[in-house]
């Protein structure tokens, strides 16, 4: 969380046609930065109800940023970036919204979709996505933005606790395909009360065990 005495900083991005020039939220110290290849940044501005998603994000010496592209989501609108843009997100999405918190599982219920991965796509995107990463045409992979949804007749009882809540998040609410990564790869919020033994058991959910969710009567904004 930042606020609007948060230092600002306009980043040099490597994918500036496609990002937000800024300024974006960026304290010199105390930037909690994402582990791994991707190295995400995600901050919201509580003052103003907007979200900043900056994707490979590295600052040097003397507090000037770096990055591969950035995002600015107004959280009041439903307004979606222009076709073609990425963001944060190799589909164009915000990461945010998709993420499971601990909170949320905490309290018992997740009432929102997830994001997830897969190792391969296809060179096309669905409504909401707006990008794709992919240089194959192959129709058998999935496109950006695909929404799939746990089927229903999936039987969740047998699994931990925490992994129950995520399950009927994806019956209820399903997932959207936001990113090349590992396959079926649903991310969540860091948080030390995770049970990773316990998370592990999404392992046992198979690719037949979704349904894929027809999105052409929604109204698109």
């Amino acid at each position: 969380m930042v606020t609007k005495a948060t230092r600002r900083v306009f980043p040099s991005f490597y994918y500036g046609d496609e990002s937000e020039r800024g300024p974006y939220p960026v304290p010199r110290r105390g930037v909690k930065v994402e582990w791994g290849s991707d190295h995400h940044v995600l901050a919201v501005d509580r003052d103003t109800c907007t979200l900043y998603e900056i994707y490979d994000f590295s600052m040097d010496g003397t507090g000037r940023v770096s990055a591969g592209s950035g995002a600015i989501w107004n959280l009041t609108s439903n307004k979606l970036r222009p076709a073609g843009w990425t963001s944060a997100d190799a589909a164009g999405l915000p990461m945010l919204p998709g993420l499971a918190r601990y909170g949320e599982m905490q309290a018992g219920a997740i009432k929102h979709a997830l994001r997830f991965t897969a190792a391969a796509t296809q060179k096309k995107f669905v409504w909401p996505a707006r990008h794709f990463a992919s240089d194959s045409t192959d129709p058998n992979l999935p496109p950006m933005g695909l929404r799939l949804r746990l089927k229903k007749s999936f039987d969740i009882s047998s699994f931990p606790k925490q992994t129950q809540v995520i399950l009927q998040a994806l019956k209820t609410y399903g997932m959207m395909l936001a990113d090349n990564g590992a396959p079926w790869f649903i991310s969540g919020a860091p948080h030390a009360g995770w049970d990773n033994d316990d998370l592990h058991s999404l392992h046992r959910v198979l690719g037949k065990n979704y349904e894929v969710v027809d999105m052409s009567s929604v109204r698109k904004y």
